[in-house]
């Protein structure tokens, strides 16, 4: 093992571990005042319970021996605990261990983003218990599709996705953005639209300074994101590097300029959110293009995802923080883009329409993305049904018109001398 590796892996971790209370920051200030806190706990708390069931069995159902071999589910059986990864493997690049704790935090974060669609109306404990299930039976056999490589001797079969079609996804855009905004769509639409919608005063964002602290930390985070997917510090991992931060500039400038032509003012949340756009879209492309390429990715998402944003009002869903019109559709861009931009002088080696490589491998993304959404959307919306129908999903009309903080924790973020002063646990009134 090669100590400058495992300290690049541990590095990249710690920052996708930071984009949980990073992804908080940014939804929380989006939200009302009196929504804040509910926001953030819903990040943190969907994030822990993952993490948890990740140690316990999601590591092995989504990099455990595939079932049968068919690419579908790893053996569930194969690391519970994950206590067999404590031994040392001299043949592992990084220890195994460290991998898996690395891709414990994208079963985090991608459950965190899911949270944005229902901000402010679904009932916290409606929302742990969903998160929990949601992750079982939707994220971790989407990683295994995904994420799971075979072993070069066959002795390990992985995920359909990566080894049978050889769909590119370099750290997550079926994965994590698509798989995430399908899932909003989904529970948006079971759930049902919040109390005025769409003119709701109470919902308008009470913080943009916190939406550009978060979305700025969420940009430092993702070169673990998408560096650290390289598992080396090495040359994949520094095109990657230079990639995402070139579209990351290109998402945001395209994005303020949408806005300025179409309504005359380049916002501060827009240029947070074209930031965000950008960066979904390059992640599953960060290692398949050049830095123009990278260009282009990242101002085509930050264009048409400023505009993704108004179908809601048109389609009539409710999805709070835009989680559909930047992550799923972030995602798709940035998938399928590969198919003609991709360079075989990039890390990945493929060459997309631009480069020569004619149309097979659009047509591989394209069946990786229909896959993707086809799944999650379908076995989401089944599952929000099904919890609606058992333990309800959303808080109280009164609740969810003065605020769901106070009645889902009992605290508020921000307090006024006409609010009681029992606010919290009993230790801190």
């Amino acid at each position: 093992m090669d100590s400058g590796n495992v300290a690049w892996i541990l590095a990249s971790s710690a920052l996708v571990c930071m984009m949980i209370p990073a992804l908080a920051l940014f939804y929380g200030g989006m939200v009302g005042s009196r929504r804040i806190l509910n926001m953030m706990m819903m990040c943190f708390g969907g994030a822990s319970l993952v993490a948890v069931l990740w140690a316990l069995f999601g590591y092995s159902m989504a990099f455990g021996n595939s079932v049968g071999g068919l690419g579908l589910i790893g053996d569930i059986t194969e690391f519970p605990g994950m206590g067999q990864l404590l031994a040392k493997d001299d043949s592992a690049a990084i220890p195994v261990i460290l991998f898996a704790a690395f891709q414990l935090f994208f079963a985090c974060v991608t459950t965190a983003l899911v949270a944005g669609a229902a901000a402010g109306r679904m009932k916290f404990g409606a929302w742990m218990l969903f998160a929990g299930i949601w992750a079982t039976i939707v994220y971790f056999p989407i990683a295994h599709w995904v994420f799971a490589f075979s072993s070069a001797d066959g002795t390990v079969t992985g995920g359909w996705i990566a080894n049978g079609i050889k769909a590119i996804d370099f750290a997550g855009g079926t994965a994590v953005h698509m798989n995430a905004g399908a899932a909003a769509l989904a529970l948006a639409l079971v759930l049902g639209k919040s109390s005025g919608w769409p003119k709701m005063e109470h919902t308008k964002p009470h913080s943009r300074p916190l939406v550009l602290i978060g979305a700025g930390l969420l940009w430092v985070g993702w070169f673990g994101f998408n560096a650290g997917s390289a598992l080396s510090a090495g040359q994949s991992a520094s095109v990657v590097f230079l990639n995402t931060a070139v579209a990351a500039s290109a998402g945001l400038l395209a994005w303020a300029l949408v806005e300025r032509l179409r309504h005359g003012a380049a916002t501060s949340m827009g240029a947070a959110s074209g930031l965000i756009a950008a960066l979904v879209a390059i992640t599953p492309a960060c290692g398949a293009v050049s830095p123009l390429g990278a260009l282009a990715i990242g101002a085509i998402a930050g264009a048409v995802c400023s505009l993704a944003i108004e179908w809601k009002f048109r389609l009539g869903y409710d999805d709070s923080l835009d989680v559909v019109g930047v992550h799923l559709v972030g995602g798709i861009i940035g998938t399928l883009l590969i198919g003609l931009f991709a360079t075989d002088q990039a890390p990945n080696g493929v060459s997309g329409l631009f480069y020569g490589g004619g149309f097979e491998q659009l047509g591989i993304q394209a069946i990786a993305t229909i896959s993707v959404l086809a799944y999650s959307f379908g076995v989401t919306w089944i599952l929000a049904k099904i919890l609606d129908h058992v333990v309800g999903l959303r808080i109280k009309p009164e609740d969810e018109l003065r605020g769901i903080d106070l009645a889902a924790h009992s605290e508020l973020a921000y307090l006024t001398d006409e609010d009681p002063v029992q606010l919290g646990s009993p230790q801190r009134a």
